[in-house]
C-alpha cells in the first residue's frame, strides 16, 4: 500500500514541491533587493497574495467540474461530450480571467485596504498585484487545463507543466529584480511569464491531440448544460479558496493593528515556508483519493482502512522535520529573507508558536480526502471549511483583544488543534462503519461458501 501510495502521489507532490519553493526564493529574492525596506515589500507580497489567490480559486473550481465531466464522459465513451466540457471551461477561463482583471484593476486601491495594505506597505502591493491582475487570464486557463490534463490520467504532463511554470519563475526573478531592478514589478513580471509559459505547454497538450480529448474551435462557444454542470461542481472548492482569501482579511488587519508592516512581514515568511510542507502533504491526498475511491467501490474495506493509516503515517513523517527545522531555527531561517534585525526577531517568537500543531496537520488533509474519494460532499465540505471559518476567525478576533498580538499567532496552532480533533474523530467514526461492513462482507462470503 505505500508503494501504491507514492506512485500515485508523487508527481503530484513533486510539482507541489517545486510550486512552494517557487514562493519562498520569489519572497527572498524581494526581501534582499530592496535590503532596509524588505519589510515592506515582503508585507506587499502578503497583502497581494490572497486576492491572487481568489483568481486561483475561480481556476481551481473550472478546472475541478470540468475534468468532473470530462473523466465521467471518457468512462462513458461519450468523446463529444468531453470535447464539448473542453471548450466549455477554455471559455468560461478567458471571460472569468478577464472579468476578475478588470473588476480587480478598477477597484485595486479599495481591495488593497481592505486585505490590511497600510501605508507602508500599499506601494509594493499595488505594483505587485497591478501586474498580477493583469495576467489572471493566463492564471485561470493554466490552472484549469492543468487539472484537465490530469483527469485524463496524464499526471507526469500536469507536473511538467507545473514544473516548467515554477522552475523558470526561480530563474527569471533574479533577471527582473537584480537584472533589470524592477524590484516588486519585477517578481510579478517574472511570475506571469513563467505562468504564460506553463499555460501554453498545457494547453498545446489539447491543441495538438495529444490526449484523449481535442481541443476544437467549434466547441469554444459554451453549452449552457455544461457550464451549469462546471459551476455546481466547482462551486465548492471555488468557496474552499475564497474562504482563505477572505481569512486573510481579519488575520492582515489583526497584524497590522497589533503588530504593524513587521508583524504582516514576518507572517509572509512563515506562510511561504509552511507551504514547502503542506502542500506536499496535499500531494499524498491527492494519491490516497483514488485508493480509497477504488477500494470502497469493490468494497475491500480492510484496503481502504489500510491505506488511510499508512496516508497518515505519511504525512506525519513528512511534516516532522519541517517543524524541528521552524521550531529550532526561526532566526537564522528568517534572516535568509531579511536582514532587518526587528522582523527577525519578531518572526522569530511567530513562528515557534505558529507551527506548533505541524506534525498533525495530516489529519485535516486526509479527513478531507477520505470523505470525498468515499462520496461524501458534506463531511469533506464541512472539514475544508472548519479551520478556517468555524475556529480560526473567531479565534483571531476574540484572543487579540486579551493578548495582543501573542494573541494572533495562537490563533493558528488552536485552529489547527481543533480541526486536527474534529478530523480524527470524523475518521474513527467511518472507521467503525468500515469495521462493521467488513464483518458484514465476511459473514456473507462465508455463508456463500457452505451453501456451495
Amino acid at each position: 500500500m505505500g508503494k501504491l501510495l507514492f506512485k500515485l502521489s508523487a508527481p503530484s507532490i513533486i510539482g507541489m514541491l517545486v510550486y512552494a519553493f517557487y514562493n519562498v526564493v520569489d519572497t527572498i529574492f524581494v526581501g534582499r533587493a530592496l535590503g532596509e525596506e524588505s519589510v515592506s515589500g515582503i508585507g506587499g507580497l502578503v497583502i497581494a497574495f490572497p486576492i491572487h489567490m481568489l483568481a486561483m480559486g475561480i481556476a481551481i473550481g473550472l478546472g475541478v467540474g470540468g475534468s468532473s465531466i470530462v473523466s465521467r464522459a471518457l468512462g462513458s465513451k461519450e468523446l463529444h461530450r468531453a470535447e464539448k466540457a473542453l471548450g466549455t471551461v477554455f471559455f468560461l477561463g478567458v471571460f472569468l480571467g478577464l472579468a476578475y482583471s478588470l473588476i480587480g484593476l478598477s477597484f485595486i486601491e479599495p481591495l488593497l485596504k481592505l486585505f490590511g495594505a497600510t501605508p507602508g506597505i500599499m506601494p509594493y502591493a499595488r505594483s505587485y498585484l497591478e501586474i498580477i491582475m493583469a495576467g489572471s487570464v493566463v492564471f485561470t486557463l493554466g490552472i484549469a487545463a492543468e487539472d484537465l490534463v490530469r483527469a485524463e490520467g496524464n499526471a507526469r504532463y500536469a507536473m511538467f507543466g507545473m514544473l516548467l511554470g515554477a522552475g523558470l519563475n526561480i530563474v527569471l526573478d533574479p533577471v527582473f529584480i537584480f537584472g533589470l531592478d524592477m524590484g516588486v514589478r519585477g517578481a510579478a513580471v517574472a511570475t506571469v511569464l513563467a505562468q504564460l509559459a506553463s499555460t501554453v505547454f498545457l494547453l498545446r497538450y489539447f491543441l495538438a491531440g495529444k490526449g484523449s480529448v481535442a481541443f476544437k474551435p467549434g466547441f469554444l462557444v459554451p453549452d449552457s448544460a455544461i457550464s451549469k454542470e462546471v459551476v455546481a461542481i466547482g462551486i465548492g472548492p471555488f468557496i474552499v479558496e475564497a474562504s482563505n482569501s477572505v481569512m486573510m482579511i481579519f488575520v492582515n488587519n489583526a497584524l497590522a493593528t497589533y503588530g504593524g508592516d513587521v508583524s504582516i512581514a514576518a507572517f509572509g515568511i512563515i506562510h511561504r515556508l509552511l507551504l514547502l510542507i503542506f502542500l506536499p502533504m496535499l500531494g499524498i491526498s491527492f494519491g490516497l483519493q483514488p485508493i480509497v475511491g477504488y477500494n470502497y467501490g469493490a468494497k475491500q474495506f480492510s484496503r481502504v482502512i489500510e491505506s488511510v493509516k499508512v496516508a497518515l503515517k505519511v504525512s506525519t513523517l513528512f511534516s516532522l522535520p519541517g517543524f524541528l527545522v521552524m521550531f529550532l531555527f526561526p532566526a537564522p531561517i528568517i534572516h535568509i529573507f531579511s536582514p532587518d534585525p526587528e522582523l527577525t526577531a519578531a518572526g522569530t517568537l511567530a513562528m515557534r508558536i505558529v507551527v506548533l500543531i505541524l506534525p498533525f496537520i495530516g489529519f485535516q488533509l486526509v479527513g478531507t480526502t477520505v470523505f470525498q474519494a468515499l462520496g461524501k460532499p458534506k463531511p469533506a465540505f464541512f472539514l475544508s471549511l472548519a479551520r478556517q471559518l468555524l475556529f480560526l476567525l473567531p479565534l483571531v478576533l476574540v484572543l487579540p483583544r486579551f493578548y495582543g498580538l501573542d494573541g494572533v499567532w495562537a490563533a493558528f496552532p488552536i485552529s489547527d488543534f481543533l480541526a486536527c480533533v474534529l478530523a480524527a474523530g470524523l475518521l474513527e467514526r467511518e472507521y467503525q462503519k468500515f469495521k462493521t461492513k467488513e464483518k458484514k462482507e465476511k459473514s456473507f462470503k462465508l455463508s456463500l461458501e457452505i451453501e456451495a
